[in-house]
């Protein structure tokens, strides 16, 4: 069964690696836990390259801009916003959001990081994290897009806790 994905909002998503394979993860400002955790992500402009989105987001929700592409995923991923969601997204009449995944290395130091850097702020926290626990972070409707996310970018991620 195949998507229109005109009615999903162009989206694209950061896994953002540090050199030891561990993964940033941001605690969204104002979210009740406990899957309040998730990856930088946000919206295509008309017109923009998928890569410069993924750069542009990261420096505004993260302040991180020293980094290297690693990969991304092929084409376009889905995912419905539930039933009763209250976003300014589904708002606006988007079924859900359709996502292309960057793979990013993280090459600057940890004090680069400015959750303040574009206000409003998305994450009111971030820590390093292994690519395994976003997944019992995220919030239910994401899930599945974040497996297969973890499955395209396992390669570049760090095998034990310590990277």
């Amino acid at each position: 069964m195949s998507q229109d994905l005109s009615l999903y909002r162009p989206n694209v998503g950061v896994v953002l690696f540090h050199p030891n394979g561990q993964v940033w993860l941001g605690r969204r400002a104002g979210a009740p836990g406990p899957f309040n955790w998730q990856f930088p992500q946000g919206g295509v402009d008309e017109g923009e390259d998928l890569e410069a989105a993924a750069r542009r987001e990261l420096a505004e929700e993260t302040g991180a801009t020293t980094v290297t592409v690693l990969g991304r995923t092929d084409g376009w991923m889905a995912y419905d916003f539930p039933p009763g969601h209250r976003s300014s997204k589904s708002m606006r009449g988007w079924r859900g959001q359709k996502q292309v995944w960057f793979a990013l290395r993280f090459d600057g130091r940890d004090e680069e990081f400015d959750l303040a850097a574009h206000p409003p702020a998305e994450f009111e926290a971030w820590r390093w994290a292994q690519l395994s626990e976003a997944l019992e972070l995220i919030v239910p409707f994401k899930r599945a897009t974040y497996e297969v996310v973890g499955r395209a970018f396992a390669p570049f991620a760090a095998t034990s806790p310590q990277g």
